[in-house]
């Protein structure tokens, strides 16, 4: 079946990006065909376009999150039936306005979460859901830093991260992204174009630095985050939207006796029951009132290059959908 989809033939900017008649084919022994009613937009999806992330293959299909519905069923599937409506997260692919995927790979959504809010939050929730009860699990009391706290994740985490009882200070670029992270659970938020973050956050923790840092900035503020820390403090990289770390050392831990961990969220849903767990408990928090995801902007999903000039210029805030 002939379906549309956005490719790149080279690694570049976003001008890479080509909007191409695609075809789909039936699915597989173990697959779901699904049509999309709405794509996520995450800022690994520019790592992979640049080339910073290697390809699957020759072409890229980039997009790493999407909604949709149910329309055919491969050998062996079970637990889904056409017109269910699903979502699901992987490294590629979603860019596009239906594929074929493994059924492994799919969760059916609540009817109270819409298709928009699905696609927003499949990587970005189930990042923050890791990063909190995994990668540094919090606890009520304590005390961390989250950069780019208006961005998907970072409204998520702020508003998660209070539901736990644990003090989120974040940091944000302007006077809009700072109010918004503000209005989204963070004790504090720092404007970290107004000074030196590293001054601010001391101040706001009387001196005593914060129990772990949340960073996917990287480059431009990996020593920052180090020196935020208290002793025996969690340095948490899970990104790098500024740049790779390429001068740190494992000795730049030493001081407070630190401790670094460099996550990827498909590690820690490899596991079909494990993601289906982790979604679970996303949906509960969207549902229950404890999350309350939003939607910054959205384009059409022809239009993906021009979205992915505007996440890399630092112009969006929340999450990103581009509507096929």
């Amino acid at each position: 079946m002939m379906e549309h989809a956005i490719i790149a033939r080279d690694p570049g900017g976003p001008e890479v990006l080509d909007w191409v008649d695609w075809h789909v084919h039936p699915p597989e022994d173990g697959e779901v065909l699904v049509r999309h009613t709405a794509v996520g937009l995450n800022f690994i999806d520019t790592y992979f376009r640049s080339g910073l992330y290697p390809w699957p293959g020759d072409i890229l299909i980039p997009g790493g999150e999407a909604a949709g519905v149910v329309e055919a069923l491969g050998e062996g599937v079970e637990g889904f039936a056409v017109g269910d409506r699903v979502a699901y997260t992987t490294p590629n692919g979603a860019c596009c306005t239906a594929r074929a995927i493994p059924a492994d790979r799919l969760v059916r959504l609540p009817d109270a979460v819409p298709d928009e809010i699905a696609a927003s939050v499949m990587l970005k929730g189930l990042t923050a859901h890791y990063l909190i009860h995994d990668s540094f699990p919090v606890r009520d009391g304590q005390t961390v830093l989250v950069h780019a706290a208006a961005g998907g994740v970072g409204l998520l985490l702020g508003q998660w991260l209070k539901a736990r009882g644990v003090r989120a200070i974040g940091t944000a670029g302007g006077a809009d992204k700072v109010a918004l992270a503000r209005a989204h659970g963070y004790d504090a938020v720092i404007d970290y174009r107004a000074g030196d973050f590293v001054d601010a956050v001391m101040a706001a923790t009387d001196g005593n630095g914060v129990d772990a840092v949340y960073d996917s900035v990287g480059r431009d503020t990996w020593r920052g985050s180090l020196a935020c820390l208290k002793k025996r403090g969690m340095f948490v990289n899970f990104g790098q939207s500024s740049g790779t770390l390429d001068e740190f050392r494992i000795s730049d831990l030493a001081k407070g006796s630190l401790s670094a961990t460099r996550p990827v969220l498909f590690d820690f849903i490899a596991d079909p029951q494990e993601l289906r767990s982790r979604a679970a408990d996303l949906f509960a928090a969207i549902t229950g009132g404890i999350l309350t995801p939003r939607v910054g902007q959205t384009w059409p999903l022809a239009d993906t290059a021009a979205a992915h000039r505007a996440l890399e210029g630092r112009q969006t805030t929340g999450a990103s959908v581009l509507q096929p």
